[in-house]
Formats: structure tokens, C-alpha cells, sequence
């Protein structure tokens, strides 16, 4: 028996990283899945970014634990593409259990600098690509009377840092949607909560410009340049933790043990918040 036997849970940003992660590790207790991906590359995103094969492989990880995946390409900055995922999973699957709102994408310029394009790319991803996957599944869940939804945050999300203010602001605004959700459907059964992660061990952080947030002087930074710079971040003498560190934070959150949870942010961040008092 599976803590999620008979559950429904839908990611945004399934492809791979963080959202491949908690697609397997919903499965492997007990839930069907369903995820969508925008599988395609960004103008502003200096990695790569996610490929229909992509897709393919989280499906097969799910299936391969006898669960039931539904994969749907969408781009969350389409209110209609996400609506029609969300109606795909409940048409495919039944219901609507649990919304992890994760997609997201990580871009780089100072604010002074940033074109209007920049910044509304990561808006509309990281922050209007929330709200439209919290709206379509708000109606299921208000019917059922229950649901968890959880978004994905970021320590920037507490904080202030150069270079990313537009990342920052976008995972502020995060908080304040989950906070006021929380509070709008406490009374439907339905939580709603955030994580915010440290760095995490995915190609949204191991790349050349990401490094050189830390490294600006150094040409052609590696991954073990840039670690011991990432590591200063955290009180934990770490650099950065692993997909599967969030996905158990998902489990709990998702989980009736935190039913009276709600309009919470969850860090997992090695101690990156401990000086923060938010």
C-alpha cells in the first residue's frame, strides 16, 4: 500500500529535473500522474531546456512502477493549453488530487540591463504559469472537497540577490499567490503551500551562465569551479541537493499527516534561510 493509492497528481514541468523526480516518487507510492512540459527552448533561457523525449522518459519511469502517466505539451503561459491538460488528466484519469506547480525557468541580467522581454518571459513562466495551473484545477478540487496544491518557490523567494531580480520577484509573488489561495479555500478541504529550495542539482543551475554569477571573471567556468562558491550559500557544507531532497517535501506536504498545513513556505535549503526570519 502506497501513502497516494487511488490519487491523481498533476505537475507542471514534468520532463525532467525536480518535476521528473516527483512524478517517480508519487508513483512509487501508489498515485497515477499526469504532467505537462513546455518541451521546447525559450529565447531568454541560456540552457537547454527540455525535449519530447523528455517526456518520454518520465513516462516510461512512471509506467515502468505500474502506474497510469498522462504527458500533455503545454506551455504554462497559456491559460488555455494548461486548462486543456488539467481536463485531459481528469478526463484520462478521473480526478485531481494534487497540483505541483513547478515549472519554472532561471535567466540572468541586472535590472538596469534587462530588457522588457527578459523580464516578462520570466514572469509569465515562473509566476503567471502558477496562477494559471492553480485556477484550472481550483474547480475539481472545490467539487471534491479536498485537493493539495503546492507551488515551487526558491530561497530568492525570501530574499534579494543581484543579477536575478526578476527571478526574485517572480518567486516573492509565488508566496503571495499561495498565501491568499490558502486563505480563499481553506474552507473547501484544499491546502495550499510552497517550497523553497536552495540550489538544486539540475540543469536550471549546472550551466556555464550560472556559474558565472559566482565566477564573473573566470572563463569557461566548470561545475567543480562553481561549487565551492554554491556551497556558500548553505549553512550545510553542501553546494547544492538533489531533486529527490524536494520531491520528499512534496510526499509530506501532499500527505494527510500535514492536513492542517497551509499558507506555509516549506525550505529545503540546507540552512540557506536560517539567518531569515521570513
Amino acid at each position: 500500500m502506497g501513502k497516494f493509492d487511488g490519487k491523481v497528481v498533476l505537475i507542471t514541468g514534468g520532463a525532467r529535473g525536480q518535476g521528473r523526480s516527483h512524478a517517480v516518487a508519487f508513483a512509487r507510492e501508489g498515485a497515477d500522474i499526469a504532467f505537462c512540459d513546455i518541451a521546447a527552448q525559450l529565447d531568454s533561457v541560456p540552457y537547454p531546456m527540455s525535449r519530447p523525449e523528455d517526456l518520454d522518459e518520465t513516462v516510461r519511469q512512471v509506467e515502468d512502477l505500474d502506474r497510469r502517466c498522462v504527458a500533455v505539451t503545454a506551455d504554462v503561459r497559456d491559460a488555455a493549453q494548461v486548462q486543456d491538460f488539467v481536463d485531459r488528466a481528469r478526463t484520462d484519469l478521473g480526478r485531481v488530487d494534487v497540483l505541483l506547480a513547478n515549472a519554472g525557468v532561471f535567466t540572468f541580467s541586472t535590472i538596469a540591463e534587462m530588457s522588457d522581454d527578459v523580464w516578462k518571459e520570466m514572469i509569465d513562466v515562473n509566476l503567471t504559469g502558477v496562477f494559471h495551473a492553480m485556477r484550472a484545477v481550483l474547480p475539481a478540487m472545490v467539487e471534491q472537497g479536498s485537493g493539495r496544491i503546492i507551488a515551487t518557490s526558491s530561497t530568492a523567494g525570501k530574499m534579494g540577490f543581484p543579477n536575478i531580480g526578476h527571478y526574485v520577484a517572480s518567486k516573492w509573488g509565488v508566496i503571495g499567490l499561495v498565501k491568499s489561495l490558502a486563505q480563499e479555500v481553506g474552507g473547501n478541504g484544499i491546502t495550499v503551500n510552497a517550497i523553497c529550495p536552495t540550489g538544486v542539482d539540475t540543469t536550471m543551475i549546472q550551466n556555464e551562465a550560472a556559474y558565472r554569477l559566482f565566477l564573473p571573471d573566470l572563463e569557461n567556468p566548470t561545475r567543480d569551479d562553481a561549487a565551492p562558491a554554491f556551497q556558500t550559500l548553505n549553512a550545510i557544507p553542501v553546494p547544492w541537493i538533489e531533486p529527490v531532497d524536494i520531491s520528499n517535501a512534496m510526499l509530506f506536504l501532499a500527505s494527510d499527516e500535514a492536513r492542517y498545513i497551509t499558507g506555509e513556505t516549506l525550505a529545503v535549503a540546507a540552512g540557506a534561510t536560517a539567518t531569515n526570519a521570513g
